[in-house]
């Protein structure tokens, strides 16, 4: 997966070397490729202190976060949690979740969703954009629906 242009169709055979791939910043978030197929696709995230993703739901989409470093703290489905290293969480399709780093280092990710979609798509023209209205408007055209802000007490 080194190429720029990400072209869906079956999983292709091999690996992904390390620091390779397409990437993509989305405020103040690096999204690193993994793979890209029709049915999955699955990227690595470098969360700085501070940064999150406000509540929002795949209607879709089956999401997981395998967390490889740092401490998330999570909402899912009307509760607040948190996720530390090794742990693996699933968040169906339909389900109201949210990921926050809330600690003084950085946190990284595996992310990956089932089917794809349109979530690569959705990165490509968020990539560098910083406006968060923008970045809503175009989740929505992508079948990613943030929630109204306010809607989630803690977000």
């Amino acid at each position: 997966m080194t190429g720029e242009e990400i072209v869906l169709g079956p999983l292709p055979k091999g690996i992904t070397p390390a620091g390779e791939g397409k990437v993509w910043n989305v405020l103040g978030h690096t999204y690193s490729l993994k793979a890209a197929s029709e049915s999955s696709f699955a990227f690595e995230t470098l969360d700085p202190p501070g940064t999150g993703v406000p509540p929002h739901v795949h209607p879709t989409q089956d999401e997981h976060i395998h967390i490889l470093e740092g401490v998330f703290t999570l909402y899912l489905d009307g509760e607040w949690t948190t996720a530390g290293p090794g742990d693996t969480v699933r968040m169906p399709r339909g389900l109201p979740h949210a990921y926050y780093n809330r600690s003084e280092g950085i946190t990284r990710g595996l992310f990956w969703v089932s089917p794809a979609g349109r979530l690569a798509q959705l990165f490509d023209k968020l990539h560098d954009l910083e406006d968060p209205a923008e970045v809503v408007r175009l989740s929505a055209l992508h079948d990613v629906d943030f929630l109204p802000p306010g809607a989630v007490e803690g977000a």
